[in-house]
């Protein structure tokens, strides 16, 4: 349990700066997000995910 606070606290961190320091970047990412068609972001967001589940995975090897 304490991994996934720790984790969803990270998420909120780094959401936080990107609205803090860059928030006219910000709104010109999603305005990039908007153009693209459906399934450009349906490939954007599941290769996300895959980055994710390989980036956790690596974590979870390299603290063994």
């Amino acid at each position: 349990m304490s991994m996934i606070l720790l984790a969803f606290g990270l998420v909120l961190v780094v959401e936080g700066l990107v609205l803090a320091l860059a928030p006219l970047r910000l709104e010109q990412l999603v305005a990039m997000l908007a153009a693209l068609s459906q399934d450009q972001r349906r490939a954007f967001g599941l290769g996300a995910v895959a980055l994710g589940v390989l980036l956790v995975a690596a974590g979870r090897w390299l603290a063994t």
